[in-house]
């Protein structure tokens, strides 16, 4: 697969993540970009190991957490407007509250609901995570329950 097939094929996907983590469409869309700029320079070095997808996933979900350590250390006043505002990738009212509040996870729950978003297999979440399959179908059903709930107590 060429690199070109790999961004078209991936692209939605990961930029998708970055928007269950950022909550920002220009925040997300960074990330994403700076993710594929990271998949272009390692490709050469992967070494099928896990799934191409696995592996594009996981340097996603460290970029994210990463810029979330950035954003953190830098006081509020600091951050450039465009990171500071939150911007919806959609205008649907259920689609950018479900981002909100999976932006409100905890980090191990985030990962692995957007994962499971984009449909990846039970076991190729696992492999991302570093937890056995079982734990992570466990997890999933804990926080699709956790998000309903949320839904539910503010009346969406």
């Amino acid at each position: 697969m060429t690199f070109e097939e790999i961004h078209e094929t991936y692209w939605p996907k990961v930029y998708r993540q970055c928007m269950g983590y950022m909550n920002d469409h220009d925040a997300a869309k960074d990330i994403a970009q700076e993710t594929f700029i990271k998949v272009w320079q390692q490709l050469p070095k992967f070494r099928n190991e896990s799934s191409i997808s696995t592996w594009i996933f996981r340097i996603a979900v460290n970029t994210c957490l990463r810029q979330l350590d950035k954003d953190k250390k830098m006081p509020k006043s600091e951050l450039p407007l465009e990171i500071s505002e939150k911007k919806s990738i959609n205008n649907e009212p259920q689609v950018q509250f479900l981002y909100q509040y999976i932006s409100e996870l905890p980090e191990i729950e985030r990962i692995i609901i957007t994962l499971e978003l984009e449909d990846l297999k039970q076991k190729e979440i696992a492999k991302i995570v570093g937890l056995s399959e079982s734990n992570v179908r466990v997890k999933i059903h804990r926080i699709k329950e956790k998000l309903t709930r949320k839904f539910q107590k503010n009346g969406r």
